[in-house]
């Protein structure tokens, strides 16, 4: 007997004899009455007390080992944050660093630069508010953009070359749109345990009201003053001077419309105003047609003295009157009564010059693919 409970008591966990340790010190009788008998530690280790206890040791351990393996699984599962993926990325100018679905690093296009204001001029003759702006330009244009100097652009007006107009590029368009999407989504408010929050339909029906004049239509100038309660979505950072940006802002908002306009009437319902805004809708990119030809946004062409630029899938031209051989004839000037007979045919050939560029400036200022 005493051999097996040896056995037990060498084979017990040293971890679960805390529990005991004072009691086993303890004399086993009684100092003033000896027939008072305290348990030695063979007892208590046959006892089914014992027993019971031995059993909640070797639960607990195995609680402590399976928890302590979950922990590590967790740990091993949780994402790594993007500061860790990029810490060893370097993306060029305009370009920050992203991760990607499979937690793997890539560069984009900084999607938004901050907003100090220390103008540069680049290359391409544009004043950037910022040397961010500049590069972030450059890099969703695809083209190449250096900074020329410090401060607004000095203003050039070669003699012989055309201006070209000013017009709303589909970065512009996009960059309006995501400034306004981004304002509108920063007033949802969740509901609450006892109140009715808005979401973001309910935002843009409040917007639609406040500004539709009653028809339940927005049209370009209800749309505008829309856009324009909110000083971040205001202005446009490609251009600084503030007349452009107006022009321009003005222009966008149209070609916003035209995005979700399904009936052409260049005046939004609720429903068009709910798709152009919707965040989850991706603006196509369109090209611009001429001559059987496609033409990526932002391409450029000359017609006699006038220079036309595609965008938003239109091309846009300037209106200047050229001089020399191909100045403007007014089609209601009629030719002197005494010109010989080579200066009116000289004359008809000036007036069927112009018709010409006029119904090709025409067709290029329409047609869109």
């Amino acid at each position: 007997m005493v051999g097996g409970l040896e056995g037990r008591k060498e084979s017990k966990p040293k971890s679960c004899r805390s529990d005991w340790v004072e009691l086993l010190a303890a004399p086993r009788f009684h100092p003033e009455n000896p027939r008072i008998h305290f348990p030695d530690e063979d007892e208590i280790l046959a006892s089914p007390a014992s027993e019971t206890s031995k059993m909640l040791c070797n639960h607990l351990f195995i609680f402590v080992v399976v928890t302590g393996i979950a922990l590590g699984l967790r740990t091993s599962e949780e994402p790594v944050s993007k500061s860790k993926i990029c810490a060893n990325v370097f993306c060029g100018a305009g370009r920050e660093c992203a991760v990607t679905e499979k937690s793997e690093p890539t560069c984009l296009c900084i999607e938004k630069c901050k907003t100090h204001k220390r103008p540069v001029c680049g290359s391409n003759g544009k004043t950037y508010l910022n040397h961010c702006e500049l590069h972030r330009d450059a890099c969703l244009t695809g083209s190449k953009i250096q900074v020329d100097y410090d401060g607004h652009c000095k203003e050039k007006k070669p003699e012989n070359s055309a201006a070209s107009p000013v017009v709303c590029y589909q970065t512009d368009r996009d960059e309006l749109r995501r400034r306004v999407i981004q304002w509108l989504e920063a007033e949802i408010i969740p509901d609450g345990w006892f109140s009715k929050g808005s979401n973001y339909t309910d935002i843009l029906e409040k917007y639609f009201k406040s500004f539709d004049d009653g028809d339940s239509r927005l049209d370009s100038n209800e749309f505008l003053k829309f856009v324009e309660q909110n000083e971040s979505a205001v202005n446009i950072s490609t251009y600084m001077n503030q007349e452009t940006n107006k022009l321009l802002r003005g222009l966008c908002v149209d070609a916003l419309i035209e995005l979700s306009d399904e009936n052409a009437d260049w005046k939004l319902s609720f429903n068009e105003f709910l798709k152009c805004l919707n965040p989850t809708f991706n603006p196509p990119e369109k090209k611009c047609a001429l001559e059987d030809e496609s033409y990526e946004d932002g391409a450029e062409t000359q017609v006699n003295c006038n220079r036309c630029v595609c965008a938003c899938g239109n091309w846009v031209c300037t209106a200047m009157t050229c001089e020399g051989k191909n100045q403007k004839i007014p089609f209601q000037e009629q030719p002197e009564e005494k010109l010989t007979e080579e200066e009116l045919a000289r004359y008809v050939q000036e007036l069927q010059k112009h018709q010409e560029t006029s119904e090709k400036i025409k067709q290029m200022t329409t047609k869109e693919m």
